[in-house]
């Protein structure tokens, strides 16, 4: 009997950290599709309780 190749296939991602800019801190986790250009956000420091950019970076 054959075997179906039915089901969900996997996509291919990377994990990658955003990092503050003013402090250095790792605060923010993201899974996101391989390729592409570098995240930079804006998003909440809870050290100096503000929104800061932040940028991507590999580990």
């Amino acid at each position: 009997m054959a075997k179906k190749s039915g089901g969900k296939r996997k996509k291919k991602v990377e994990t990658v950290f955003l990092v503050c800019e003013e402090t250095g801190d790792y605060n923010y986790t993201v899974r996101r599709k391989m390729g592409g250009e570098k995240l930079k956000l804006k998003k909440f420091c809870p050290r100096l309780q503000r929104h800061t950019m932040h940028n991507e970076k590999k580990k």
